[in-house]
């Protein structure tokens, strides 16, 4: 075989630092865009970024030239400095230290697309950390 092919769709979470509710309605959509310019530039096309104000979701397309690792700190280093960097809230703004990343079917993209979609409906019905561990029993 001549070329290699790669197509490993990620859905990655990751958390503010201490959960604390830092990505109001307001900067959100600057601060997703961010992101998903950050993640295209590491080779990784970016389907849909939505959260919370203290979580994040993101579905993408992992570069074959990349860990997983690798593009989640680039990714969340850049963005947390660009919020402060910009000043687009009044506190300093961190992310917490982990994140969680699940490989996601070709199948099953448009499923995890609509859920992220809809994260704001979604977590009305079910907290983040009821959301957590029922990710980790899957």
């Amino acid at each position: 075989m001549p070329h290699s092919f790669n197509k490993i769709w990620i859905h990655a979470i990751w958390a503010t630092k201490e959960r604390i509710p830092l990505i109001h309605q307001s900067i959100e959509q600057r601060v997703y865009q961010f992101i998903s310019e950050q993640l295209r530039e590491q080779g990784c096309p970016v389907r849909i970024i939505n959260g919370m104000p203290d979580h994040i979701h993101c579905l993408f397309l992992l570069s074959p030239q990349k860990t997983i690792a690798e593009v989640i700190k680039q990714m969340k280093g850049s963005s947390s400095h660009y919020i402060n960097q910009d000043n687009l809230i009044t506190d300093k703004f961190a992310w917490q230290t982990g994140y969680a990343a699940y490989s996601v079917s070709e199948s099953m993209v448009e499923k995890v697309f609509e859920y992220i979609k809809n994260q704001k409906s979604h977590h009305q019905k079910k907290t983040c950390h009821q959301e957590y561990k029922e990710f980790l029993k899957l």
